[in-house]
């Protein structure tokens, strides 16, 4: 490594608060943009070892001494990033200038990207301690290793003395095996709050103060690590990088708590155990009193981001703080800090003022609303199908008029307004459905979209943004099943969003020459998912399609052939035509066929839904003994298929959905019999 880490050890012990500053803040411009990767690393050795295996023939291969060789094959990197960041964190205990502090906190990120150091990391006082340089807590942590410990750096050094005299007689043993490609690409990782590294955390005991860990005890089950790699920097402020480095811009207050927020979002998202500790030493009450101090701010600072960042990971991990937040006020809290990053200005109750002209969603507001939507997803999406109070109700409704602007507002750039729509769309799927009808009582503009004399705007948004999905096609289940959700159940609510999204989704049909699926319409799109094979998104797509038809067996299958519609009504029951039992109350209007559908109607295929070419009578020419002899030929062989369970004969039941046929004739049997005794009595 370019970078001694020992060095900076040595530094630390000495007191040299210059020289420390000086190395730390080249260890941080080395790896400012790297994270620590083993998996190709493991999968190559793991490899190895099985074609060694099968090479040798060994039965026993697996009880060998690979276990010591794995061991040899350690990387003393990571001993040293294992006693660096128990040094920098006892370092900052001893009260050192702002500027150096703010270095140290920089270089802890960094080392805890890898959740293997988190080990002997992550005790009650270093969490104490991130959280009071972050301005969540007032308490002393300092209880931890602030006693004079004239062992605790022989203790260090006395380990990677160790370690290096290991690494010394593992390569005149023959090296350390394969390298890794420094040019091979890795995933990119977005933000420091991620890690590829997968495994367990370690002993989450306190290491200050002990006596010296033997090298085997402190890397008993962990990976070999073979380097650091490039990953991608936190796009907010990679947008800054013709301005210099964002870090060296920020030098007072709030680039420590800016740094100390960073860590802890590193190490709760990487360890359980850190997870666990943040609840129990109620620090999300700090979080919640720091940005509530903060939503008024008419310039919220960066720091603002990463107290939501750290608030959408601890409620996504932790559900008991979830409900905490929801209990202490969150919804209020996060919809006023929504109204600030959105600069909102009211012009009723439940309509905010919407400027045609008003410039895009800056890169900075864009990133903290999606934050705050996330965390409101956190809190919210266990209400949906409650009936909420009326408080609640209208705290609901306000939120919603707020996301209505979402919906409507872009950002500077296409992939964050996507981002913003999706995740608007989310937390729309999440609030309680009769709150949800704020986004049709806009009185209507000029320029509006309209459906029997309600604003459409926000609907066609909603539609326009399911276009956008449909047609990108990368994770379909994840991105579709919200928006399809909420389109359904708003067609189901109000007529005028139906009349609407069919009169997109599906015009009066005139072609049936093709497949319903065929094609790149909307329509097509979404039969093609009625056959996906995620059930789930299957079923969403096709409940969007059977309320527009609402919910008639018919139209239904007029519109998508019965071999599409074949899942749903199987699922329902209601194979045998009848119509579907349903809350919803659907206007008497009549589905009135066009000229060319009339024209083909007799023609048309009800399986496939089109019209297919006639084909000629296979049994034309024959006699009718023939005719007799084949067809006592078809039900051998139908007969022979079923007693070898090749296939199952199946019929309907009273409810109209499909059963075996032996349980259907038994069902009818006992029936009979009932009937015949009731008959006698």
């Amino acid at each position: 490594m370019d970078v001694d880490m020992e060095g900076i050890i040595q530094c630390i012990k000495q007191g040299d608060e210059d020289g420390v500053q000086m190395q730390l803040q080249q260890f941080n411009k080395e790896y400012a943009q790297c994270f620590f990767f083993d998996a190709d690393e493991r999968e190559r050795r793991r490899q190895r070892k099985l074609e060694e295996f099968r090479k040798n023939k060994v039965r026993d291969f697996a009880d060998s001494d690979s276990d010591i060789d794995d061991f040899e094959q350690e990387d003393r990197g990571l001993i040293l990033r294992q006693n660096l960041a128990v040094v920098i964190v006892r370092f900052m205990r001893s009260g050192v200038k702002r500027s150096l502090l703010r270095v140290s906190l920089h270089s802890l990120r960094i080392l805890t990207r890898d959740k293997k150091i988190l080990g002997h990391l992550v005790t009650d006082g270093t969490l104490l301690t991130l959280a009071k340089l972050a301005g969540l807590t007032t308490n002393d942590a300092s209880e931890e290793g602030n006693d004079p410990d004239s062992d605790f750096y022989d203790n260090i050094m006395a380990s990677l003395a160790e370690a290096k005299l290991l690494q010394g007689c593992t390569e005149e043993d023959g090296g350390e095996g394969e390298a890794l490609d420094p040019t091979e690409e890795f995933p990119a990782v977005d933000e420091d709050s991620r890690s590829v590294n997968s495994g367990g955390d370690l002993d989450s005991n306190s290491w200050f103060g002990s006596h010296r860990t033997s090298i085997n005890e402190m890397h008993r089950g962990s990976i070999h690590q073979k380097a650091l790699e490039r990953g991608r920097r936190d796009r907010r402020e990679s947008k800054m990088e013709g301005e210099g480095e964002v870090e060296e811009e920020e030098q007072g207050e709030d680039g420590v708590r800016k740094e100390a927020m960073k860590v802890l979002c590193n190490v709760v998202y990487n360890s359980t155990w850190a997870q666990e500790r943040f609840s129990a030493l109620r620090l999300l009450s700090g979080l919640i009193e720091c940005l509530s101090s903060s939503v008024s701010w008419s310039s919220p600072s960066s720091v603002q981001f990463y107290e939501l960042r750290l608030m959408f990971l601890i409620t996504a991990l932790r559900p008991e703080l979830s409900i905490q937040l929801k209990q202490e006020g969150g919804v209020p809290i996060l919809t006023a800090a929504l109204e600030s990053c959105l600069e909102v200005q009211w012009k009723e109750q439940y309509e905010c003022v919407l400027e045609p002209a008003a410039p895009p969603i800056s890169l900075e507001a864009s990133q903290r609303i999606v934050e705050i939507l996330k965390i409101l997803f956190n809190i919210t999406y266990s209400t949906h199908k409650q009936e909420p109070s009326e408080d609640d109700a209208t705290l609901y409704r306000h939120l919603v008029a707020i996301l209505r602007l979402c919906l409507m507002r872009k950002c500077l750039l296409p992939e964050d307004t996507d981002e913003l729509h999706g995740h608007t769309v989310n937390l729309l799927t999440a609030l309680p459905l009769q709150c949800l009808n704020v986004l049709l009582t806009v009185p209507l503009e000029p320029e509006s979209k309209q459906s029997l004399g309600v604003n459409m705007d926000c609907v066609h948004m909603l539609l326009t943004f399911m276009e956008r999905r449909l047609e990108a096609g990368d994770r379909v289940k994840e991105k579709l099943t919200p928006i399809l959700n909420l389109l359904t159940e708003s067609c189901r609510a109000h007529r005028e969003t139906r009349l609407y999204i069919r009169k997109h989704i599906l015009p009066p049909l005139r072609d049936v020459s093709h497949r319903p699926e065929d094609g790149d319409t909307v329509k097509s799109r979404l039969v093609r998912l009625m056959t996906h094979l995620d059930t789930d998104l299957k079923h969403c797509a096709a409940d969007l399609l059977f309320v527009l038809c609402k919910e008639n067996v018919r139209r239904f299958v007029k519109y998508t052939g019965y071999g599409n519609a074949a899942g749903l009504l199987a699922t329902r029951g209601l194979l045998g035509g009848q119509r579907a039992v349903s809350d919803a109350q659907y206007s008497s209007d009549s589905d009135s066929d066009t000229e060319e559908y009339r024209q083909m109607k007799d023609r048309i295929n009800p399986v496939t839904g089109r019209v297919e070419a006639e084909q000629s009578n296979p049994m034309e020419g024959m006699t009718e003994e023939e005719k007799e002899e084949e067809a006592k030929r078809l039900i051998m062989l139908f007969n022979k298929l079923s007693k070898e369970n090749i296939i199952q004969p199946m019929g309907m039941d009273e409810e109209g959905k499909l059963v075996p046929m032996a349980g259907l004739e038994e069902a009818k049997s006992e029936s009979e019999n009932e009937a015949e005794s009731d008959k006698d009595d």
